[in-house]
C-alpha cells in the first residue's frame, strides 16, 4: 500500500480510501446493502492490504452503516490506526431540524454519529452537500466548535460549486475558524466536469480531493453495458442512474474495455489507474460489495498508463450538466 499526505495537513492516509455505504443493513432504499456478517470479510481484507482510511456517513442505510463500520473497526484494528471519515447534512428523521448544517443539527448529528461509531471523535467530519437555508456562517462556526470540542479533527466538504467552497473557506478565514482540508467531489472517466474549476481550486489551496464514485457505479468495472444492468444495485439505485447513461458514456466504457483488453488488465483496474495518475488526486473513494473487488483497487496501485493511453480515454469525453451536487 501507498500512503500521501493529506492535503495540506500532516495527516498520512492510504492511496485508496474504502466508501462504506455498502455495509450496514439492507433497507428499502439500500436494497443491495450487506450486513454485519457479510461486511466482515471486505474490512478484513481492506486491513490486511494496508488501507487505512475509510468513508462514510450518518445517511448510509439509515445510520446502520456507522455502526457496522465502527463495530468491525475496532474489532479489526486500532483506533490511532485508523482515518476515519463521515459526514453531515441529510435527512435522519422526520422534524424539520433532523437534516441540513444548522447549529441544532450539526451538534446533533456529530453526537450521533460518534455514538453509532463507537468513538470519541471522527479524523474527518465532512458537510455532505451545501445547505441554502442556512449561512455558511453558522455551519462554519459551528464545525469550528466541533473541531474544538475534541470531536473532530479536520473539517471536509463534498459536491458543491467551487465559489461556495471558496466562500466558506472565506468565512473561515476572516473569523478565524478551522478551514476545510478536503473535498470530495464526483469524478471519474465519464464525469469531469470537477476539472474546470474545482480542482484547480483545491490545488492552488493545497486540499486534498478524495473523489466519490471513482468506477462510476460500476459501470467502469467492465462488467455493465447499456444492455446489461442487471445487479440489484443498478435496477434500484435511481441516483445513479441520473448521472450516467448518455450514449458518449458508453463510449469510453467502451475504450477502457479495450485497453484493458490489450493491457491484460481488468477494466477496474485501468479505470482507477487514470484516476491514480492525476497528481492532484488523494485517494478514490472505492465501493467493496463482491469478492475481487478490493484486489482489482490495490493492485491498480502498480498499473501505469502511459501518456498516450490516458489521452485515448480522455478524448471522447463530452461536457456534461453538473452533475451530484443534490
Amino acid at each position: 500500500m501507498e500512503y500521501t499526505k493529506f492535503g495540506n495537513t500532516g495527516l498520512m492516509v492510504s492511496r485508496l480510501c474504502l466508501g462504506c455505504m455498502t455495509y450496514g443493513k439492507p433497507t428499502e432504499r439500500w436494497q443491495w446493502a450487506l450486513d454485519e456478517t457479510q461486511s466482515r470479510p471486505f474490512f478484513e481484507k481492506a486491513i490486511e492490504s494496508g488501507i487505512n482510511f475509510f468513508d462514510t456517513a450518518d445517511v448510509y442505510t439509515g445510520g446502520e452503516s456507522e455502526k457496522v463500520t465502527g463495530k468491525l473497526l475496532w474489532q479489526l484494528s486500532s483506533r490511532d490506526a485508523i482515518v476515519l471519515a463521515t459526514k453531515v447534512f441529510n435527512p435522519m428523521g422526520p422534524g424539520p431540524n433532523d437534516k441540513g448544517l444548522s447549529r441544532k443539527h450539526i451538534m446533533s448529528a456529530i453526537d450521533a454519529s460518534l455514538k453509532r461509531l463507537g468513538t470519541d471523535y471522527v479524523d474527518l467530519y465532512q458537510i455532505h452537500r451545501w445547505d441554502y437555508n442556512t449561512p455558511i456562517e453558522e455551519t462554519m462556526e459551528a464545525l469550528h466548535d466541533v473541531v474544538k470540542a475534541g470531536k473532530a479533527r479536520y473539517i471536509g466538504a463534498s459536491s458543491m460549486y467551487a465559489w461556495q467552497f471558496a466562500q466558506a473557506q472565506f468565512v473561515a478565514a476572516q473569523n478565524g475558524w478551522t478551514s476545510f482540508v478536503s473535498m470530495q467531489p464526483h469524478y471519474n472517466l465519464l464525469y469531469r466536469e470537477e476539472e474546470r474549476e474545482m480542482i484547480p481550486f483545491c490545488i492552488d489551496q493545497k486540499l486534498a480531493i478524495i473523489p466519490w464514485s471513482p468506477l462510476a457505479r460500476g459501470l467502469l468495472t467492465g462488467k455493465r453495458s447499456k444492455e446489461r444492468t442487471e445487479t440489484l444495485r443498478a435496477r434500484t439505485d435511481a441516483f445513479g442512474k441520473s448521472l450516467y447513461g448518455r450514449d458518449d458514456d458508453f463510449e469510453i466504457i467502451q475504450l477502457v474495455d479495450q485497453l484493458a483488453a490489450q493491457k491484460g488488465f481488468p477494466a477496474a483496474q485501468i479505470a482507477l489507474a487514470w484516476m491514480l495518475s492525476k497528481p492532484a488526486i488523494t485517494a478514490p473513494i472505492i465501493g467493496a460489495s463482491k469478492p475481487g473487488h478490493l484486489e482489482d483497487a490495490v493492485a491498480a496501485l502498480s498499473v501505469k498508463l502511459t501518456l498516450e493511453e490516458i489521452a485515448r480515454l480522455e478524448e471522447p469525453y463530452l461536457p456534461h450538466p453538473v452533475l451530484g451536487h443534490s
